[in-house]
């Protein structure tokens, strides 16, 4: 079993790779649907997945001078610290919530990807100052849910950021950059729980440094602002339906 799902967390990372996520929002309803507890293996191992995919994405684009670093700065501080006070209180919440949570979450997401799709891409960027007042800010409570759900926070960064005025290509690249730093250090609050599963673990990263890397290729050179925005949407919408539709019937 454990092949198989290296298999569908491989696909996935190709994937999120190119949208500048990490993927956990896909691969913790991966881990459930195939047996593993929600809280104590899904989200942990998740989150780590997350942060593995985003690193191994943003050295490609870092290489490719696509992230704004200094940008991201702000967000990578607050989110730091959010992610693992997110992780901690997941413990004090009901895994029916925490799924509840997760699937509005990629909802308002997928429909905000959907809407912009269709506009065009920002020319202007906010002022240094004010952009990083605001993206540092949000990035706290962006990181608190990240650990909270067990997900790094790129889909909420990658809006966040085309709304302050990065175009399409340059946020995604940015988010990975910043998803990686929430990611593991939501992962840690939650290894400070006993919340660990190596097997799975072990063979899920291999499959994600390998697919990241020809994401990220395959989105520097082939894909179109708009196609990564839709495809954005479609695959948070078609999850979010998944999983709430159990949970409400």
């Amino acid at each position: 079993m454990i092949i198989v799902i290296a298999s569908v967390i491989f696909v996935l990372a190709f994937l999120f790779s190119m949208l500048g996520l990490g993927g956990a929002m896909l691969y913790i309803p991966v881990f459930k649907w195939f047996g593993y507890d929600f809280k104590s293996v899904a989200i942990p191992t998740g989150l780590f997945l997350n942060g593995v995919t985003a690193l191994s994405a943003s050295v490609f684009y870092l290489r490719a001078k696509m992230v704004d670093v200094k940008g991201s700065i702000p967000m990578i501080v607050t989110s730091f610290i959010g992610a693992p006070l997110g992780a901690v209180a997941t413990k004090y919440v009901p895994t029916k919530t925490l799924i509840i949570l997760f699937s509005a979450g990629m909802v308002f997401a997928g429909v905000r990807m959907l809407i912009s799709s269709g506009q065009k891409e920002s020319e202007e960027l906010l002022p240094f100052r004010k952009r990083a007042l605001l993206t540092g800010a949000a990035g706290f409570f962006i990181g608190f849910i990240a650990g909270l759900l067990g997900i790094g926070g790129g889909f909420l960064f990658v809006p966040m950021m085309l709304a302050v005025g990065y175009p399409t290509k340059q946020a995604a690249a940015t988010s990975s950059f910043i998803v990686v730093f929430s990611s593991f250090s939501g992962f840690v609050g939650h290894v400070a729980e006993g919340h660990f599963h190596l097997p799975l673990l072990v063979s899920t990263t291999v499959a994600v440094v390998v697919a990241s890397q020809l994401g990220a290729k395959v989105m520097k050179e082939k894909m179109k602002a708009r196609w990564i925005k839709r495809i954005f949407g479609i695959v948070l919408l078609g999850v979010a339906l998944k999983l709430g539709w159990k949970i409400v019937f």
